[in-house]
């Protein structure tokens, strides 16, 4: 499909080297992994040799010290190729960046070459039972007590939370003071005393992805391990969300263009009434429709890219870009399967898993509905 993106001869590369270490390692395995619940460490530890972890990390800890777009390339092929619960998006373009805005020099120096090897695992605990899009209201609590702080609370829907070695804690460390009373604290897990892990949680997709409940029971953090300022954890996380929406639009478009990828070469072999079911009118129509709505988004999400790359990406677009994606996924998924008819509902078809890991997307980082009010709100 035509792009508005233009990736440089060494992205190219890197695109084939990412291709050939998910099919050579992931490909045979990825039904186990699903059937396990999780992706083995093994396989963070020769994606971290490869430097498929934390491409954009500065490379004096230990990252690849490249553009987005690295990023952007790693992801496409890993969605692409229908491996898209790996985790390593989560760890790398979204854990990651926060401890390299906001993180010191010690923290940066503590982590981000051991995230890059892969010898720790990260994960990003902000939802809570009772609430998800609505951080404001979080009640997890952080109390101040002498050199280090008290959390207590539980937190839900974690991605990478049964392997997660740090993670980004968002808690309340001011009753009284809103949005201004949120602070971001990294917990490294290793024996951690009153942290707990809970379920792997049973989801319609995304198998292969640990998903957890987390609780902390008067844990204590070091305020070393204090995330930017006290109180400044709701504005570090709003910053953040430009890039986590924009990256769930490029994935959104990288599953699409596989499905319809998948679903052309399905019906130009399968035949009905003595011919194949491309050569129905409804068939090619339908497919026209879909190859078009695809193309729209991808040139938008491309033209969103560029925006990020260059500084540029704000709020409102983000949310259209993520919104747009995910809608059209969804609906892509859904027809895509209808034209697999009866096979597309059994499992061994990958277009059964793809309509599945589908539905999280106009949920995850911020639901339709939350987009939409981000979008109206600049009218």
């Amino acid at each position: 499909m035509e792009r508005l993106l233009r990736f440089p001869d060494e992205l190219e590369l890197l695109r084939d080297s990412t291709r050939s270490f998910l099919e050579r390692e992931c490909a045979p395995r990825y039904s186990d992994w699903e059937a396990a619940g999780m992706v083995p460490r093994e396989l963070w530890h020769k994606a971290g040799e490869l430097g498929l972890l934390c491409p954009a990390a500065p490379a004096e800890y230990g990252g690849g010290g490249q553009s987005f777009l690295a990023s952007t390339v790693i992801q496409e092929e890993i969605t692409g190729l229908t491996f898209d619960c790996l985790g390593f998006t989560l760890h790398s373009d979204i854990v990651a960046p926060y401890i390299i805005a906001f993180g010191t020099a010690e923290q940066k120096g503590r982590w981000l070459p051991r995230m890059a090897s892969g010898e720790l695992i990260g994960a990003l605990a902000m939802t809570e039972p009772d609430g998800g899009s609505d951080v404001a209201a979080l009640r997890t609590r952080a109390e101040r007590r002498g050199d280090h702080y008290v959390i207590n609370g539980s937190k839900c829907f974690i991605s990478n939370g049964q392997l997660a070695d740090l993670v980004i804690v968002a808690a309340r460390s001011s009753v009284d003071a809103g949005h201004a009373g949120i602070s971001l604290f990294m917990l490294e897990t290793a024996q951690l005393a009153g942290f707990r892990r809970g379920r792997n949680l049973r989801k319609l997709g995304a198998h292969a992805q640990d998903t957890s409940e987390l609780f902390f029971d008067d844990v204590a953090v070091p305020a070393a391990n204090l995330l930017g300022q006290e109180g400044g954890g709701f504005r570090m996380l709003m910053q953040q969300l430009a890039q986590e929406r924009l990256l769930m639009a490029i994935r959104s478009v990288a599953a699409a263009e596989t499905a319809l990828r998948l679903t052309t070469d399905y019906v130009k072999q399968r035949r009905a009434f003595g011919r194949t079911v491309l050569e129905f009118q409804n068939t090619r129509f339908e497919l026209a429709a879909l190859r078009t709505e695809l193309m729209l988004n991808r040139t938008f999400v491309d033209r969103c890219t560029q925006l990020h790359c260059a500084g540029e990406l704000d709020a409102v677009h983000a949310a259209m870009a993520k919104y747009a994606a995910s809608e059209m996924q969804f609906s892509l998924m859904d027809r895509c399967l209808q034209l697999h008819g009866g096979w597309g509902y059994m499992a061994e078809l990958p277009i059964a898993r793809l309509w599945a890991e589908s539905r999280v997307f106009r949920i995850a980082g911020g639901t339709t509905e939350i987009m939409k009010e981000v979008i109206g709100r600049s009218l």
